[in-house]
């Protein structure tokens, strides 16, 4: 038996495989964010570990003689997420999330003081990255950055707990802004950037290898008969490729969870951080990712939900299963600002066309339509790179409407398919990576793509109409740095 724990934004989920790779169980725990300012988003690490042993506590009560074989434990989680620990191994204040925008300033200060930064971590400064935040804590918190003696990122801060091991994956040390991608270690120059050196870095690993075991007391506490060994794991989008079996050049999928993206498997890094494309290790050896990345995804349907006062079912139901012409409304999804291709923290989202006539399904309809418009922009910045995209897999709670798949395919005017499985991504892949550090198997072996359930094609006056609108749809930004301050209300 294998673990899976994937520490999410919204939620830790965690599920249970057996070596036949079927999901026995899974549970999950809510998490909340806090918003200290406009702008800003934090959560408290201790929350993490009450919601991760909150989820192996029902398993455990629910599944004890399953639990008793487990043998391997993979981890995946959010990313960029500084973890700042003290001599004591004691957190020093509440993570600054990845979809926090306060160290936009550190950013150009950050590129000042290491010119080559773009050249080898293969991305842009941006403030959603580890090191931006950790010269903002150094202006702002300089007590805390001098009390840092070990900076760890979400799911290493987990392992840390579980293991007592400061480890962590190749994949996630990617978005820290530290990691030269093509060696697959940490940049001295990069960490003497940001005034930190490898002392206060965990040690790399790849997310197949073995990275600790669980503690004594904690595989007593879950009734494990031995320690499971940790594997690396990875970042849940490196996870959720892992997940469906994209391990391979050519294996491009999208995903729909709290934020979105478009990615793509390659065999060597041919970046575009001016395009703001996101280069990742994978979390196999000799692979990376390239990501065109969106910060509000299938958030803005629950947003439309919660402002209109209905679930996400209702406000769907009466559209059907796909469109017949666009909304007559267009709408800009930056509600927490946005990455590909803009990289401006400062976006706003933004409802346009509306009139006397407009009704709720216009609304919920544009919504869809401005998440889809986003991930055509990502998909853009990926080709610029010289990659061809022909289709695409979709994961991600977003994945479940048939609408919005429909609209994707017609936007994006390629084949979208939909995965078994395809909201377990991260977590799934964890437990794969898991089985790996544990058994040693040949990744191809493990990692095969589940099946297809559903293939949405574009529908050739439907993608036409689209492909007209979203040259309008862009006209919509505008950024925000342009506007006075006085004229700025968050």
């Amino acid at each position: 038996m294998y673990l899976g724990i994937d520490l999410g934004t919204s939620a830790v989920k965690t599920i249970l495989v057996d070596h036949a790779q079927r999901v026995i169980a899974n549970r999950s725990h809510a998490l909340t964010i806090d918003v200290p300012r406009p702008g800003w988003a934090e959560q408290d690490p201790a929350a993490w570990i009450a919601a991760v042993f909150a989820t192996l506590d029902a398993l455990k009560a629910d599944y004890a003689r399953e639990m008793g074989e487990v043998a391997g434990i993979g981890l995946s989680g959010q990313m960029h997420g500084p973890v700042l620990l003290d001599a004591d191994m004691k957190p020093l204040r509440p993570c600054i999330l990845w979809n926090d925008g306060r160290s936009t300033a550190e950013c150009v200060t950050l590129e000042q003081r290491w010119p080559a930064l773009r050249v080898i971590t293969g991305n842009k400064a941006m403030p959603g990255f580890a090191a931006p935040k950790l010269v903002w804590v150094a202006a702002h918190e300089p007590a805390i950055f001098t009390a840092t003696r070990l900076v760890l990122l979400p799911k290493a801060y987990v392992r840390c707990v579980l293991s007592g091991e400061a480890i962590e994956d190749v994949s996630d040390a990617s978005g820290s802004l530290w990691l030269d991608v093509v060696k697959r270690d940490w940049s001295d120059d990069g960490l003497a950037a940001t005034g930190l050196t490898r002392a206060q870095m965990p040690r790399l690993v790849e997310g197949c290898a073995p990275a600790g075991r669980l503690r004594s007391d904690l595989a007593e506490r879950w009734g494990m008969t031995k320690r499971p060994i940790i594997a690396g794991g990875a970042g849940d989008n490196p996870a959720g490729a892992v997940g469906i079996g994209a391990i391979r050049p050519g294996a491009t999928f999208l995903t729909l969870g709290t934020s979105g993206a478009v990615i793509a498997p390659v065999d060597a890094v041919t970046a575009n951080p001016d395009r703001v494309v996101h280069t990742f290790c994978h979390a196999i050896p000799a692979m990376w990712l390239q990501a065109g990345a969106m910060l509000s995804a299938a958030s803005c349907l629950a947003w439309i939900a919660r402002l209109l006062g209905a679930t996400e079912a209702e406000l769907l139901a009466p559209l059907g299963v796909r469109p017949a012409a666009p909304s007559p409304v267009s709408f800009l999804p930056y509600l927490a600002g946005e990455r590909t291709p803009h990289d401006d923290p400062n976006a706003r989202g933004l409802l346009d066309g509306l009139s006397h006539a407009t009704d709720r399904n216009a609304v919920v309809q544009a919504v869809l339509e401005g998440v889809a418009f986003a991930l055509a922009d990502c998909r853009d910045a990926l080709t610029d790179t010289g990659l061809v995209i022909s289709d695409a897999d979709a994961i991600g709670g977003g994945s479940r409407s048939d609408l919005w798949l429909a609209i994707l395919a017609s936007v994006l005017n390629i084949p979208i398919h939909r995965l078994a499985e395809g909201e377990t991504g991260a977590a799934f892949g964890a437990a794969r990576l898991a089985r790996l550090a544990v058994t040693g198997e040949a990744i191809a072996t493990v990692c095969t793509a589940p099946a297809r359930t559903a293939t949405f094609k574009p529908e050739p006056g439907l993608a036409a109409a689209y492909a007209e609108r979203l040259p309008r749809w862009r006209q919509l930004y505008r950024p925000r740095r342009e506007i006075s301050p006085e004229t700025m209300v968050d």
